[in-house]
């Protein structure tokens, strides 16, 4: 990733939405390099401008269900080295749920209301951008909903807003500067949530890990 003003190539067919969030992305120190409307010149702005991010809208023509989501992908798997970021207006529970099982790195999935916060918007571009991965909280909680591991009954609802961030690849700085707290008292919360997940002493990460997927739904079963 470049150390100058990250290069994004915006791929939004909304003109009003796409010269708006133009103006967001600048004003947050980017560079667009490209704006497109279509996955075809999505494909070939990449392709000939080398951005460090695509921003691509799940949407696009000529059908408008799934084209920019295939076209994204592609990206990722085409030009590892490229952040992708796809917005979606309502979720679209066919690409959560592949991205979920397999959660790539350099990928991130929000809402289109998240750009209405601006921070957090362009905090997830920049993590993304930077090899996260970035998962919105309300994709995961629609696409699992009941379905969630009945483990996760025993956490408070704080422990539970921890380990939803720890989930999203949030550091614990991270987590504590969303939630408006200390990285201790985050630090407080995970050892919470690793007693009474019967997340067993072994590397921190391995347990980080185990948390999550439990969020996730799909924890696997202790060694």
């Amino acid at each position: 990733m470049s150390t100058l003003a990250l290069r994004v190539v915006l791929a939004e067919d909304m003109v009003l939405l796409r010269d708006g969030m133009t103006r967001l992305l600048t004003a947050a120190g980017m560079q667009v390099v490209a704006q497109v409307d279509n996955p075809g010149a999505l494909l070939a702005a990449v392709d000939s401008h080398r951005p460090d991010l695509a921003v691509v809208d799940v949407r696009m023509p000529p059908t408008h269900t799934d084209e920019g989501a295939r076209a994204a992908l592609r990206l990722h798997e085409t030009h590892p080295a490229l952040g992708v970021m796809v917005l979606s207006q309502v979720v679209e529970q066919t690409l959560a749920a592949r991205l979920l099982a397999d959660p790539p790195t350099r990928f991130g999935y929000l809402l289109k209301d998240r750009v209405l916060d601006v921070d957090e918007f362009v905090d997830g571009l920049r993590r993304v951008a930077g090899g996260a991965t970035v998962f919105d909280a309300q994709i995961v909680d629609r696409l699992l909903g009941d379905a969630a591991d009945a483990r996760l009954d025993v956490l408070s609802i704080r422990e539970r807003e921890v380990l939803s961030l720890l989930a999203q690849s949030l550091s614990n700085a991270a987590i504590g500067r969303r939630l408006q707290v200390s990285e201790r008292t985050v630090d407080a919360h995970l050892r919470s949530i690793f007693v009474k997940l019967d997340l067993h002493q072994s590397a921190d990460e391995n347990r980080r890990v185990r948390a999550a997927l439990t969020w996730l739904g799909s924890a696997p079963p202790h060694a």
